[in-house]
Order: C-alpha cells, then structure tokens, then sequence
C-alpha cells in the first residue's frame, strides 16, 4: 500500500476505532437485543443494507470532490450532545440514535457537504436497527392487539362460526384464543417498513411515490395480521384447538412475511405504471 492510501485510509481507521471504543456499550446492548428479542431480529440485515446502498452511489461519488466541511463538526457534536444526555438518563434509544448523526456529521467533516446529501437516506435507514422503546412499542401495539381481535372475530363470523370477542380474547365454540402482544401484528408492521424502505431506497421514482410505498407495509402489515388470526381460529375451530399455540402457529407467522414480500413489489411495479 502506498504512503498516499496509507495517509488517506490511517485518519479514517482511526476514526472507526474511536466510534466502536464510543459506542462499545451501547452496539453490544443493541446485538444482544437482535438476538434476543424476535421483533428485531432484523436489525442483523440493516447495517448491510446501509452498507449496499451507499456501494451502489459509488458512481455519484467519483464524481464529486472531497471537500471536508466544519459543518460535520456542528452535526457530530450534536450526536455527542445526545449520547450524554442519553447516557445521564440510562436511555437506550436515544444512545443508539446518536450513532446515527455522529456517523452522518462524520461524513460530512471528512467528505463533505454534496457526500452528505448522497448518504443521508442510506445512513437514516439505521433507524430500522433501533428497537423502539418499550413505552412507545407498547402504546402502538396494544390498540393494534385490539383491533385485529376485532376484525378477526368479524372475519369468522362471516364463515358462519360462532364467535365472541373480550378484549383480546375470541371465544370459539371448542375452545378459547388470547391474542397476546406476539400477535398484534407489531413484528410485521416494523419487519414490512424496513423492507418497505429498502424498496424505497432502490426505487427511481418521486417522492410522493416512495412515501405511498413506504406507507403501504402498514395496511399490508395489518391485513395480513388479521387473515393470520381468522385462519389460525378457522383451523382451530375445525381441526385442532391446540393448533392455535403448536409450530404451525410460529409458521403463519413466517408465512405472513413471506407474502407480504410480493404484496410490496406489486404495489411497487403498479406504483411505477403512473
């Protein structure tokens, strides 16, 4: 390796080293949520998808001139600000957030402004790594329990099955169906918005287009959601009362995110027709 790559590469390499000493306790904490906490279990994928997307911008970048920008000096210590604040008050999110603008304000100081606009969507979409804090997954989640109680029992009901919805609980003639936070369909609606952004992110078209994508993993989300559930009292109903908390269960739910994929690239390919 040359001095020159050597002297190009020695600062950034320096810089990385710092970020993971900063930020030890906090990346560490993070990983053993992603491998502990099935909502997030897809955090392991987006720092790859980052890492894809600001590959695929290598043609923008040869064709910009590195202009360092005391800017990213400004952003950098804003993160830091955050981390200390978060850090004072024992709050995950707001520690894991920061990486996020110390990674953004490093860029800019070391490459510049226009890099800055390139890598502001590819560097954003680390928010899907985050988990939410509890407070505010559980203030979205539990009406979301509700409401696809609700409209599962509606669902049934339809097919001519008696049904009898309390709370989050669907009584069924042979048996009894709690639906519990698992199954408020939280997991796909954060899994669908990080794939959904994805799509976002690889997609040409404007921005009112891209929002409607993104926002679309919602309905997507809670639809598919709410079929899991009439389908799991369905077969619970005429086959199998413990069907409802067996493998078949944890396998709808794979298959939820499995159909949700073509429901995204469908819209995907109808959105780019207009």
């Amino acid at each position: 390796m040359g001095i020159k790559k050597i002297k190009t590469w020695l600062p950034i390499a320096i810089l990385i080293i710092c970020f993971a000493a900063l930020y030890q306790h906090v990346i560490i904490k993070m990983v053993q949520d992603w491998l502990g906490d099935d909502n997030y279990g897809h955090g392991f994928m987006i720092p790859f998808i980052t890492v894809y997307f600001i590959w695929q911008r290598k043609d923008d970048f040869s064709k910009l001139q590195v202009n360092p920008a005391n800017t990213g000096i400004v952003i950098l210590f804003s993160g830091l600000l955050i981390l200390f604040v978060g850090t004072i008050g024992a709050e995950l999110f707001m520690m894991r957030f920061s990486m996020l603008i110390v990674i953004y304000g490093l860029i800019i100081f070391l490459k510049g402004v226009e890099f800055g606009k390139i890598t502001l969507a590819p560097v954003a979409y680390l928010i899907f790594m985050i988990p939410l804090p509890a407070i505010i997954w559980n203030k979205i989640a539990f009406p979301l329990k509700l409401f696809a109680t609700k409209m599962a029992v509606n669902t049934i009901k339809l097919a001519q099955i008696p049904a009898y919805r309390e709370g989050n609980i669907i009584h069924l003639s042979n048996t009894t169906l709690q639906v519990v936070d698992a199954c408020s369909g939280m997991r796909s609606l954060v899994s669908l918005l990080a794939l959904s952004a994805a799509f976002v992110l690889a997609a040409g078209y404007s921005k009112i287009k891209k929002l409607a994508l993104f926002l679309s993993a919602v309905p997507i989300a809670i639809l598919l959601n709410i079929a899991r559930l009439s389908f799991t009292a369905l077969l619970t109903q005429y086959f199998n009362p413990q069907i409802a908390q067996g493998f078949l269960h944890e396998l709808s739910g794979i298959f939820v995110f499995i159909f949700a994929i073509p429901c995204l690239y469908f819209l995907h390919k109808l959105i780019c027709k207009f």
